[in-house]
């Protein structure tokens, strides 16, 4: 059986490591790589292909950064080469990304099947990219593996039929389990930074509801500089946010009180994000990395496809539109005791990509 796996973004990459892992080890099935190269610098891409041990790409589609019509484009005609060139069995798809979208409408015109990984999971905000990339890339595949419930009850709603549907958990669950091991004995972040742990909070900030709305930007550093008065703040920062706070001539007064750093590579994500008093982000799987690892997180969002993790209250929302929800919720949250919480196992055992392995070969019959 041959599967031809696409990714193109950091998330993906991760994913994708918990998964690969099991096809390796079964020779009945082989599978084929390709890299839309959505995220293409060294920082965000090629760093987690050494440290998660994936393979290096089949294919590298080279497509870069553009405008979402311009870049789905480009990997449409790029993937559809590729897909006539190796006629896979079966198509994998992660996540919410233009990549995915672009895998999934390329393999289904083919007639291609196509397994999206992550399948299900809705913000309801349609004023977000990743939204609608979900939304169409669930109704063109033929097998949808979900997460959690949730995300089963909103296919479920959407109306896809149910032999369609397989719960499986979460694959980053899988990821994060083996990884925060690695990160505690190769890690050197936090000594090279100079952090003691607990004693810092972590903040990501990169999706373009925030980046391209100055106000909700504005809103966000005069909450995480008003954070630093209290505790350290320290900040990866993504080039597309970089590139904004330069333009706006915020970077020097950022500069002076919250830590910038440049991104890292995965282990050194994990380590900050397990010893962080708390995590502030407007990542989607950062959000369930801090749960995972049980550090509360603030969430830079109007709301969340992860419900689950604010209805138990590990993670909280703050709307980067209001400065008041912004500071309540860090306030909240930085006072929050993580012993006194439940934490369900709501993202599965652990065992994801074997889950995934035995389902493929459920298909391949």
């Amino acid at each position: 059986m041959k599967i031809l796996t696409i990714v193109g973004a950091r998330p993906q990459f991760i994913k994708a490591s918990a998964v690969s892992w099991s096809l390796k080890a079964d020779s009945e099935i082989h599978e084929i790589l390709a890299h839309t190269g959505q995220h293409y610098d060294y920082g965000m891409s090629e760093i987690f292909f050494k440290e998660l041990n994936i393979p290096q790409p089949n294919y590298n589609l080279g497509i870069g950064s553009g405008l979402h019509g311009q870049q789905t484009g480009k990997m449409l005609m790029e993937i559809e080469k590729v897909l006539q060139q190796e006629q896979p069995d079966f198509v994998l798809v992660y996540g919410d990304t233009n990549s995915t979208l672009a895998g999934a409408l390329a393999a289904s015109k083919l007639h291609i099947p196509v397994i999206h990984v992550e399948a299900g999971l809705r913000s309801f905000n349609r004023q977000m990219p990743e939204e609608i990339n979900r939304v169409l890339t669930d109704h063109a595949s033929d097998y949808l593996l979900a997460p959690t419930e949730t995300a089963v009850h909103n296919l479920t709603q959407e109306g896809i039929p149910p032999h369609k549907i397989f719960l499986v958990g979460d694959v980053m669950y899988d990821a994060s389990l083996y990884f925060a091991h690695k990160a505690a004995q190769q890690s050197q972040i936090l000594e090279t930074l100079a952090l003691e742990p607990r004693q810092f909070c972590l903040a990501t900030v990169h999706r373009a509801e925030n980046t391209d709305n100055p106000q909700s930007l504005q809103n966000i550093f005069d909450a995480l500089i008003n954070l630093s008065k209290t505790i350290q703040v320290v900040l990866p920062l993504h080039p597309r946010t970089q590139k904004v706070l330069q333009n706006l001539d915020l970077i020097e007064a950022v500069q002076q009180s919250i830590r910038l750093i440049d991104p890292v590579g995965y282990l050194d994500m994990i380590s900050l994000e397990k010893n962080a008093r708390l995590i502030l982000t407007d990542s989607g799987g950062i959000q369930k990395e801090a749960y995972f690892l049980e550090v509360p997180c603030v969430v830079l969002r109007e709301e969340t496809e992860w419900v689950e993790l604010l209805e138990v209250g590990w993670n909280i929302l703050a709307s980067p539109t209001s400065s008041d929800s912004l500071a309540n919720a860090i306030q909240h949250h930085l006072t929050l005791d993580p012993s006194k919480l439940d934490h369900p196992p709501f993202y599965g055992d652990g065992s994801t990509g074997k889950k995934i392995l035995d389902l493929l070969k459920t298909f391949g019959i």
